[in-house]
């Protein structure tokens, strides 16, 4: 177990690496173009780290924004697989872990939907990190507590030679 100390430092780069994404406006009169960061914002804004509720698991809420809907009118899977990678990786930062790469491989199951303004909690737990990959289990959930969407995901670490 990280000690009190280093479990705060831990939880706060999670919440740097989620809450504090924010790219520079684009200039109206540019070419339309995506500013660095744009990504992770338009799917982040808005995400609250709650807590670390023991190093590897970070608890989030999220209020659904109408952005990530898709024409049905709910979460669209693609922003909950977002959600998932994004989550999962700051789990591994809460946990004391560097991540390097792009996810190895995500499993999602999505169970039930999500609506506009309706406030979820995001749940990521790491199972196992390795020398060099690390695997992880996310939920999303309704205040409810009816299952959104479970992932299981597995992420490349790094190795701990720079001799790549």
């Amino acid at each position: 177990m990280a000690s009190g100390g280093s479990q705060d430092k831990s939880l706060e780069e999670a919440r740097r690496l989620l809450e504090e994404t924010s790219p520079a406006d684009a200039e109206a009169d540019q070419l339309p173009r995506l500013p660095s960061g744009f990504y992770d914002a338009f799917v982040l804004k808005g995400i609250r780290v709650v807590q670390a509720l023991q190093p590897g698991t970070l608890l989030c809420h999220f209020t659904v924004p109408s952005r990530l809907l898709n024409s049905g009118g709910f979460l669209h899977g693609g922003a909950t697989a977002s959600l998932v990678d994004l989550v999962a990786s700051a789990a591994f930062t809460a946990a004391g872990l560097r991540t390097r790469g792009s996810p190895l491989e995500m499993n999602i199951s999505y169970l039930d939907a999500a609506f506009a303004d309706e406030e979820i909690d995001i749940e990521a737990k790491v199972l196992r990190a390795g020398k060099a990959v690390g695997v992880a289990v996310v939920e999303l959930k309704k205040k409810s507590g009816k299952i959104i969407a479970q992932a299981r995901y597995s992420k490349y670490l790094g190795a701990a030679s720079s001799k790549l």
